[in-house]
């Protein structure tokens, strides 16, 4: 009789479809209750009759604006503007409650694609230092840069995340060769993000006070100051990284499987190691750029997907991540913003509070399952 070997996670299919679907709507109705929350809930109560009818208004004129070349632009212009409320909805409220369900996905997947290339799950961006090297080259861009051209917009500033996110990225990769021991690697990224926050702190000493208040605020991770502006880059930047993710399913199910696994598949090991590396470096850049370095939504959120759909299989889970990073962080957000009303807590503080205890049972069960 041959010996059956047991099948990888990351193989198996998903038990029941049915499942998929299931959390997938659940997710979003989770999504759709926490965006009703947001948009009600603050310093300014707004009845949700009026919520809705303003909504509705909006896409009304919006789409017959559209359509028509502009002719409804007038009637468009008055709902928006036509009060406090309304402007308190259309431009805090609904771009900040986007933003955060944007990034938080973005970030989330960012972290699955970590995991998969260093196949271990608590690997992500902030634990490795990405994030801090982001923060790091973000924050010089800001103090110096600024100086010579003038102000920098969300662009440049993803630009400059990006680039700090490789540069910590490929430093990781380089002591990846040397140490095999994955524990010791993250204990490694660990110290590379400490060293790149002392460079950060540095700098900020020669800021102007100005400056240094709101890098203060950015450096903690926030979801406030959120524009339309803002949601449209996230929007640029992130769909097309999360649509190539999920198009790469398949081949990153079989790198997780091994990479003989892979180059038997006809899979080109170097180049799609690289490929994986810039998704999840242009993903948790866009986050740092727009949104400051947010901790463990990386490590916890693809740790609770896999849970939840009780499969590794990619082409389910990287959806169902972005979802559930999307709830994870409009939720946070909401508790940011409203616990302690008028003072506002950082969205890190936050995500620290929720997301650590997860990583901390991944540890710990992670080192039984290797005792045993």
């Amino acid at each position: 009789m041959k010996n059956q070997q047991p099948a990888s996670p990351a193989a198996m299919p998903l038990g029941n479809t049915g499942r998929f679907l299931l959390v997938i709507l659940l997710l979003l109705g989770l999504l759709v209750f926490g965006i009703f929350l947001n948009v009600n809930i603050g310093s300014v109560s707004i009845a949700a009759g009026d919520v809705f009818s303003m909504i509705w208004d909006s896409i009304r004129y919006g789409i017959a604006n559209l359509f028509t070349g502009g002719r409804y632009a007038q009637q468009l212009h008055e709902v928006v503007h036509a009060s406090t409320q309304s402007q308190i909805l259309f431009s805090i409220r609904i771009p900040r409650m986007l933003l955060a369900a944007i990034l938080g996905g973005a970030l989330s997947v960012s972290g699955f694609l970590l995991q998969v290339f260093f196949r271990n799950p608590i690997a992500g961006p902030f634990v490795l230092g990405i994030s801090s090297g982001a923060k790091m080259v973000v924050g010089i861009t800001l103090i110096f840069i600024t100086g010579y051209i003038g102000s920098i917009g969300p662009g440049m500033l993803i630009v400059a995340a990006f680039a700090g996110s490789l540069l910590i990225t490929m430093i990781v990769l380089l002591f990846s060769q040397r140490v095999r021991n994955m524990s010791m690697l993250l204990v490694i990224g660990i110290m590379v993000g400490y060293i790149c926050s002392a460079v950060t702190d540095f700098c900020v000493t020669f800021a102007d006070d100005h400056d240094i208040v709101n890098l203060t605020n950015w450096s903690m991770g926030t979801f406030s100051g959120a524009t339309w502006e803002n949601v449209a880059l996230a929007l640029y930047v992130c769909v097309p990284g999360l649509l190539a993710s999920w198009l790469l399913s398949k081949p990153i199910g079989a790198y997780a499987l091994g990479e003989s696994y892979a180059q038997s598949l006809g899979i080109s090991i170097r180049p799609f190691r690289l490929l994986l590396i810039l998704l999840s470096s242009l993903l948790s850049a866009s986050v740092t750029a727009l949104a400051g370095p947010i901790s463990f939504v990386g490590i916890a959120v693809p740790h609770i997907t896999r849970t939840i759909l009780k499969t590794s299989k990619p082409a389910c889970v990287i959806p169902a991540s972005f979802l559930c990073g999307a709830v994870f962080c409009v939720f946070c957000d909401l508790i940011a913003r409203t616990v302690f009303a008028p003072t506002e807590l950082s969205i890190g503080t936050i995500t620290s509070v929720f997301g650590a205890p997860v990583v901390i049972y991944m540890m710990v069960k992670r080192r039984k399952m290797q005792e045993d």
